[in-house]
């Protein structure tokens, strides 16, 4: 029988860590731009204050740590949003997976198949 295994993780850097953090809270979204020039930078929008309209600055992220990231499949990039000038995807973190056991799986209630039970004591 064949099983998935998950895929190996490479340990983060702390750098690569905080960055991962920082996607995977999700209370600003995070976005990764490319430009015309092939220019590529990870960022989001960090507003001054709590009060709507005191302005803000765009922060970029460390665009090497991000890409690592997602070759080792940590983020992923949602639908891009197309312009002449540069392209945008929102980038969000991807859920952790738990091992997943290979079988056909059984609804909640069905009953087993006929046979002797798992449980069953032999003499």
């Amino acid at each position: 029988m064949l099983r998935a295994l998950p895929r190996p993780r490479t340990p983060l850097s702390s750098r690569g860590a905080e960055v991962l953090r920082l996607i995977t809270e999700q209370r600003v979204p995070v976005c990764l731009t490319v430009h015309a020039n092939g220019r590529r930078r990870y960022g989001y929008w960090q507003a001054v204050g709590s009060q709507p309209g005191r302005g803000g600055c765009y922060v970029a992220l460390p665009t090497d740590e991000c890409d690592a990231l997602h070759a080792t499949g940590r983020i992923v990039l949602g639908d891009p949003v197309v312009d002449p000038a540069k392209t945008t995807y929102p980038v969000r973190a991807t859920p952790r997976s738990t091992p997943r056991v290979t079988g056909t799986p059984r609804a909640a209630g069905t009953p087993r198949a006929a046979g002797p039970s798992p449980h069953a004591l032999t003499a």
